[in-house]
């Protein structure tokens, strides 16, 4: 199971995400479901850096990924970040639909 965290602020900004796990729906190299959230989760930190110019603190291995939203981005470049962050989101919804029984997204909201 491939377990995805989206940790957001109290103003629905989202601050973190945290997916571990492996979906094992089918042997490593042919397994459709870890590949298309991988290729989601790479795509979208790659357009974050390329299109908003930011590269966001990553922690990535073999079935973990880490990725932090710096809290110090322009208000501007932040709002182009989040709708890239709930872009990739919806894709994951997606994935999770049609592959349940391989994904769960677990959102969660912090309070300062």
């Amino acid at each position: 199971m491939i377990y995805i965290d989206i940790t957001r602020t109290d103003k629905g900004l989202i601050e973190n995400i945290t997916m571990s796990g492996h979906a094992e729906y089918d042997v490593p190299g042919k397994d459709i479901v870890c590949a298309g959230v991988s290729a989601v989760a790479i795509g979208s930190i790659n357009a974050i850096e390329v299109l908003c110019g930011v590269e966001l603190p990553v922690v990535q291995d073999s079935g973990f990924l880490d990725i932090s939203i710096p809290s110090s981005l322009d208000e501007s470049i932040l709002s182009k970040v989040q709708l890239l962050l709930e872009s990739m989101l919806v894709s994951f919804r997606t994935i999770e639909t049609d592959y349940s029984e391989y994904v769960d997204i677990l959102e969660k909201e912090i309070e300062y």
